[in-house]
């Protein structure tokens, strides 16, 4: 039934809604930690340039493999064999899973700004002993509600998105009110890092990588759009939309503190300087808003990051116990593993005294080869049927993705292999037990 489906609008808004989590929150100190304003705008331009390139490659195979259910990891498996496609699928599967633990330690960390004081820390950074243990239930509570089957409707997507933009659009007032242009040009010169143009361009990368991690939502959503042709358009606007909002988020700050100020900045930086512009209904605004932009964001990438396991069972290339479901039709074990791996990684977080920043980092490398193979199996195809507008596309994004590889830096992508040579044993065992 028509009625059921899903229009440009609400479309537009699930992808949007898909990209945009806790990351945005954080924004500005990330980038002021790594840039000065120079390699910010040059960053902005070749991410800009990079994501909506790889959203046409996956515009496009959707529409030219209809038949491939299994988005990334069917990509990846088409274009280049079993192994390969299992480690697109283990790599998306790391990288949402430790993307949804950053999650809920960015959101107890919102909440130290308001419950903390100098001799009293309670949430710290998201990794005391009392954010962990806070974000311990709220994991086991999701664990519990999508194993009842609940999914997330395109109307709560529709009004989790206006929360998400509603203090973003709050912060980028008061933003161009107080940006001083003088100030934005020094923090543009700024070579207090010590660091090379191009080297802080490479590690702002992975930052703005991450940001747009859940562009491929168009391909999941697809079957549910009214018209077929609003899936590129819901594609193209959603990225714009994120795009736009990110630049202004980051270059305003840099018109209203000095680079410095920002990269000193308790997370989530935009409550930060929003309370520094109005007060504390600054704070209030932001961390609200990232709170239930957390909470619907996780609750989604916890249903992605449970389907990964169980298509790629499907395919013998994760074991067969994948491919049990509930009385809810929900993967239980898979469900069971991403909620297991997310509690030891909170605890590893506490333990280890790591932050936000660094599971951004882990979780935005895992996310690397699944694209390149995104963009390398669209290559592969339309050089296979001499298509040549295709091509062109399909070696920007190509491009994009071998550019994102080495600006990752070599300990990155050491640590990715160690990671995904963990999953090759789970590939031979599922393997041995196929045969």
């Amino acid at each position: 039934m028509s009625s059921n489906k899903i229009g440009l609008l609400s479309l537009t808004a699930l992808v949007f809604s898909s990209m945009v989590g806790s990351g945005v929150f954080s924004l500005p100190q990330n980038m002021a930690a790594v840039s000065n304003g120079a390699a910010l705008l040059i960053a902005w331009l070749i991410t800009g340039v990079g994501i909506l390139f790889l959203a046409f490659s996956l515009l496009f195979l959707s529409r030219q493999h209809p038949e491939l259910d299994g988005g990334i990891y069917n990509y990846a498996r088409a274009g280049f064999g079993e192994l390969i496609g299992f480690f697109s699928a283990w790599g998306y599967w790391l990288c949402t899973t430790i993307g949804i633990v950053g999650y809920v330690v960015v959101a107890f960390s919102a909440l130290g700004m308001l419950f903390d004081t100098p001799d009293h820390v309670i949430f710290g950074e998201g990794n005391t002993p009392y954010a962990i243990l806070g974000s311990s239930i709220f994991v086991w509570l999701v664990h519990w509600v999508v194993s009842r089957g609940i999914k997330e409707a395109a109307i709560v997507n529709l009004l989790a998105t206006i929360c998400k933009i509603v203090p973003m659009v709050v912060f980028i007032f008061f933003t161009i009110i107080a940006f001083k242009l003088e100030l934005f040009k020094l923090n543009f010169h700024d070579f207090s890092l010590g660091v090379p143009l191009w080297q802080q361009v490479k590690d702002l990368m992975l930052i703005t990588l991450w940001v747009f991690t859940g562009i491929e939502g168009a391909v999941v959503l697809s079957s549910r759009a009214k018209n077929r042709n609003d899936i590129g358009k819901a594609t193209v606007l959603g990225v714009l939309l994120a795009l736009s909002f990110y630049i202004m988020v980051t270059v305003l700050s840099y018109g209203v503190a000095s680079r410095a100020d920002i990269a000193g900045m308790h997370n989530p930086s935009m409550a930060t300087i929003l309370t520094q512009l109005i007060g504390l209904p600054g704070t209030i605004v932001i961390i609200v808003g990232l709170i239930i932009s957390v909470t619907s964001s996780y609750l989604s990438w916890t249903l992605f990051a449970t389907e990964i396991p169980f298509l790629a069972a499907k395919n013998n290339a994760f074991p067969a116990r994948f491919l049990k479901t509930n009385e809810n039709n929900v993967p239980i074990s898979s469900l069971w593993l991403t909620s297991i791996v997310v509690q030891i990684c909170l605890i590893a977080v506490c333990f280890f005294n790591k932050n936000y920043t660094q599971l951004l980092m882990i979780s935005s490398v895992m996310i690397l080869l699944p694209y390149f193979l995104v963009s390398a199996f669209y290559l592969k195809s339309s050089v296979q049927h001499k298509r040549q507008m295709h091509i062109a596309i399909a070696s920007v994004a190509t491009i994009y993705a071998v550019w994102l590889l080495y600006a990752a830096g070599l300990s990155l992508l050491m640590l990715s292999g160690v990671l995904y040579a963990v999953g090759l044993m789970i590939f031979l065992y599922s393997r041995k037990k196929r045969f």
